[in-house]
This record gives structure tokens, sequence and C-alpha cells, in this order.
């Protein structure tokens, strides 16, 4: 059972972000999901930038204003990529009704061409 960390604060975004690393350091608990421009890169370098999401620690105010650890951008190859974890219900229909609950919510992580967004 999840602990109930409804009401807001930092307390709840601490969980979230706990939830964010371990799913973006193991890709274990959710989907992750490659667009098209990331799918079309050469082996080698789309095995790097799924590396290089799971390592990234470069998080910051600019990059990570709700201290959520649910995006980042990166320099690889010349190219700038982006990654980004939304919370879907168990369903994936909607909107998750609380990301700070594991049993309420499936994590989406996407890789993306900065291009692409």
């Amino acid at each position: 059972m999840e602990p109930n960390l409804t009401a807001s604060g930092d307390g709840r975004r601490k969980r979230i972000r706990e939830l964010n690393d371990a799913f973006r350091t193991t890709f274990a608990g959710g989907q992750v999901l490659l667009t098209p421009g990331v799918d079309g890169l050469p082996s080698d370098v789309r095995a790097m930038a799924i590396r290089k999401v799971a390592t990234f620690d470069a998080f910051d105010t600019d990059n990570d204003p709700h201290h959520e650890h649910d995006f980042g951008s990166f320099d690889l190859g010349g190219q700038k990529l982006f990654f980004k974890i939304d919370y879907y219900d168990r369903n994936l229909e909607f909107g998750s009704p609380d990301p700070a609950d594991r049993g309420k919510t499936t994590r989406v992580l996407t890789i993306m061409l900065a291009e692409e967004y």
C-alpha cells in the first residue's frame, strides 16, 4: 500500500520524484516510448540516448521547476534530445488521479528529439 500523500507539498513532490527516478533509472513499472526521430537513429546512438536518460542527473530550476524529475534535456552527437515522464491512470485512458501513488499511476517516459517536441 502506497503512503497517502494526496495533500500538496514537499512530501508529495518528494514521493513523485522518487517514483520518477526509480522508473527513469530502471525503466521498470511503466512504459518507455521512442519518437520516430529517436527510433530512426543508428542503434548505437539510440542506445546511448537511452543510457543518458537512465543516468541523467542534471536537474535544475530551468528543467525541473516542480522538483519532480519528470523532464530533462541533453546533447548527443550534435543533437538536442528531451525526455518527459507523463502520469496516466492504470488503464492509460486518463491522467493519473494521484502521481504520488504507484498503485493509481502508470508512468510513460517519452524520449524525443527536441525538434519533435
